[in-house]
């Protein structure tokens, strides 16, 4: 459960990210411009955080690994 709230709010959290970005850009043109800027830029960070999550856990397993298990015995 707790995995699984953490990339809920790692997706939410950069999916705010985008739509601001994606706001400030867009509002440079026009209101219309800014709302629908917003829309992809939180599309685009809910995106990156889903992936970013599942790599972060990758590393995470990768670095709790021993390395003596990984090695073959010489001969």
């Amino acid at each position: 459960m707790r995995k699984r709230l953490n990339r809920v709010l790692t997706r939410a959290k950069y999916a705010a990210i985008g739509a601001g970005i994606g706001g400030a850009l867009g509002g440079l043109v026009s209101r219309n411009a800014a709302s629908t800027a917003a829309g992809v830029g939180a599309l685009v960070g809910a995106t990156v955080g889903e992936k970013r999550s599942s790599v972060d856990a990758v590393v995470t397993r990768v670095k709790d690994t021993d390395r003596s298990e990984n090695l073959l015995p010489r001969e």
